[in-house]
């Protein structure tokens, strides 16, 4: 099967859209004139029919978002303090996430504070999503040879 990775064009639409619904996951199709979507690359056949017979053999896409940290100095202030504070960043930063166009925001808590600041987090109407099993791809200056 002769395919070459290309960048995306508005004529590749309803291909994706009938291999994201052949796929069956239960998400909908993103909206790829978001400009969230840093990336839009697509797998397109030959006219031998790889891909289907479409042209479209598959995409890769990605979508810009961020990972949040929370810098909390455990020595400054009560607790209750301290949760009056988490509550002005918390905020303060969702409005300028919002602002700057971003759609979600994750956060990996460590394992210690995980039960305890969860509950705190989902107060604040974070959701623990635990339906989808992330991966993470480090992304660095150099790169491994596959076979050598």
């Amino acid at each position: 099967m002769a395919v070459r990775i290309r960048e995306y064009n508005d004529g590749d639409l309803e291909a994706l859209r009938a291999i994201h619904a052949a796929q069956g996951f239960p998400y909908e199709f993103p909206d790829l004139r978001n400009p969230l979507f840093l990336t839009k690359l697509v797998l397109a056949g030959d006219e031998t029919g790889a891909g289907g017979g479409k042209g479209i053999a598959g995409a890769a896409l990605l979508r810009l978002t961020a990972e949040a940290y929370l810098l909390l100095d455990p020595k400054c202030g009560t607790p209750k303090e301290r949760w009056q504070w988490l509550l002005g960043l918390h905020e303060a930063t969702r409005r300028q996430a919002w602002e700057r166009g971003l759609e979600d925001v994750h956060a990996w808590l460590p394992p210690e504070i995980a039960a305890k600041f969860g509950r705190r987090l989902a107060r604040l109407g974070w959701v623990r999503d635990d339906e989808w099993t992330p991966y993470c791809k480090r992304l660095g200056a150099t790169f491994e040879l596959i076979n050598g």
